[in-house]
């Protein structure tokens, strides 16, 4: 299992949108900005599931998904990919509806996709730039 490293860990913290790509089975792309992301542990984000329709459709026949992370103090920029689980119930489910209806009661919080981080790329402007780090 791929885990995050303290750095990657730390520009992880300061995301505070991250863009979520996903691609159906045909390969058909689609990205959207999602504020509710979380490391579960070192391999693992949640994200939570207010308003997804191409987003959730992709993952449930196409399970994986891209983000970066990003941190504009120090440029630090970080490729994630994972395998993607999506849950309606049971504990992680609970842990996630509950942070989200924190936030704002009217949220929906209908599900949480469960990601196994599988590989870490560098996206930092440079010369090692879309090198394989994780």
């Amino acid at each position: 299992m791929v885990k995050l490293t303290e750095e990657m860990k730390s520009v992880f913290a300061k995301t505070k949108l991250f863009h979520i790509a996903t691609a159906s089975k045909a390969g058909v792309p689609n990205v959207v900005p999602i504020a509710f992301v979380q490391l579960a542990d070192d391999g693992t984000m949640w994200i939570g599931d207010n308003y997804m329709v191409k987003t959730l459709a992709n993952v449930k026949e196409n399970p994986h998904l891209a983000t970066y992370i990003y941190d504009a103090e120090t440029k630090r920029c970080f490729q994630i990919k994972g395998n993607v689980t999506v849950k309606t119930s049971g504990p992680e489910f609970e842990k996630m509806r509950q942070a989200i209806k924190a936030k704002n009661e009217k949220y929906p919080a209908k599900s949480v996709l469960i990601v196994k981080i599988t590989e870490v790329y560098e996206c930092t402007p440079g010369a090692t730039a879309g090198k394989k780090l994780l």
